[in-house]
């Protein structure tokens, strides 16, 4: 993959910010794309090197990989989301990071309801712009106009649906850093051809009856999550 010229290439350093009830899929989704590639290097960030930051439900932790301090300029910005990403708006450090990181990324992107900390952080006024079905109201508060669309790219500003999305953006990202032949060989690499047994994957797919006890059962989930 890597030139055959013999030339050094620039290492492309890609921070994913981790904060407390982040989904794990969207973080981890991307990362196991992005890393493969020669010459990208995945760091995962928060406050502390070597903070153990905890998932949704409480029973996985990723670690991070540097401080927002050490890693102020990331070529590539991964922002995930999950129950956390409601109150992650309000963390000064995760948000002042965003802002700053923003100004010198190559790409700023978001998996789910990421979107809403780059939202906050007033990166998608105006913009359509997607996330998870259940915060298109949300995302709109943050002056985006909310859409189905899977990945979403204006300019250097990429967001993503729910979830499982991610690892679509990161093919996405890959081909705009390698080409399409790389991602393509990534996405056979890690053998995503999705299969799934049902249609349902969207609220346009779902109906109506469906999408509603989603909702109750996405309101049980949250309302079941443990205290700490």
């Amino acid at each position: 993959m890597a030139q055959a010229t013999g030339d050094v290439e620039r290492e492309i350093v890609v921070a994913i910010p981790l904060f407390h009830r982040f989904t794990a899929l969207d973080a981890v989704g991307p990362y196991e794309a992005l890393h493969m590639i020669p010459g990208v290097t995945v760091r995962f960030v928060s406050v502390r090197e070597g903070e153990a930051v905890t998932a949704d439900i409480g029973q996985l932790q990723l670690i991070s990989t540097a401080s927002f301090t050490d890693l102020p300029n990331p070529h590539i910005i991964v922002v995930p989301g999950g129950p956390g990403a409601f109150t992650a708006v309000n963390d000064a450090a995760l948000m002042d990071w965003l802002k700053k990181a923003h100004i010198t990324s190559t790409y700023t992107t978001s998996v789910c309801t990421g979107a809403l900390a780059l939202g906050a952080a007033g990166l998608l006024e105006g913009l359509t712009a997607t996330t998870h079905w259940e915060a298109y109201a949300d995302l709109a508060a943050y002056g985006a106009i909310p859409t189905e669309t899977r990945v979403i790219q204006h300019g250097k500003i990429i967001t993503s649906a729910g979830i499982s999305s991610g690892i679509d953006m990161a093919l996405h990202l890959i081909t705009l850093l390698k080409g399409e032949k790389v991602a393509k060989m990534v996405q056979l690499l890690i053998e995503y051809d999705p299969q799934p047994p049902y249609d349902v994957g969207a609220p346009s797919k779902a109906g109506q009856e469906l999408v509603e006890k989603t909702r109750q059962f996405s309101e049980y989930f949250i309302n079941t999550l443990p205290a700490n």
